[in-house]
């Protein structure tokens, strides 16, 4: 069993930055893949961005594309999102995952959700 423990988000206004990470405990990881789901109030949950942890090979929505980054630290099992150029439609509750079967960008993929944090943006 795996349990991940996402932190940092807030509250920034458009166009600034945050950035978050993601621990993972329970077991080792080698093939596996974990990932950033958002959802918005009201909305079904969004693929964000995905790393391999074997290959570092990156998945990511074109909605997020050259504004959001995903890496990893291998001996902290941690990985980490940074977030630049953030919009209001950015505005979401955004869980870390760990990807189980099916399309690396459908949320539908992904298991062992962590409780989430707020990113919020706003003027």
């Amino acid at each position: 069993q795996v349990l991940l423990v996402e932190s940092g988000g807030g509250l920034v206004q458009p166009g600034g930055s945050l950035n978050a990470s993601c621990e993972a405990s329970g077991r080792s990881l080698r093939w596996d893949t974990l990932g950033w789901i958002r959802q918005a109030p009201g909305r079904e949950p969004e693929f964000v961005i995905a790393i391999s942890w074997i290959s570092g090979d990156t998945y990511f929505a074109d909605s997020v594309k050259g504004r959001f980054t995903i890496s990893k630290n291998n001996a902290k099992k941690t990985v980490y999102l940074q977030m630049n150029d953030l919009r209001p439609e950015d505005t979401a509750i955004y869980h870390c995952a760990m990807y189980d079967i099916g399309y690396y960008t459908a949320p539908s993929s992904y298991k062992h959700w962590g409780q989430g944090i707020q990113v919020t943006v706003s003027s």
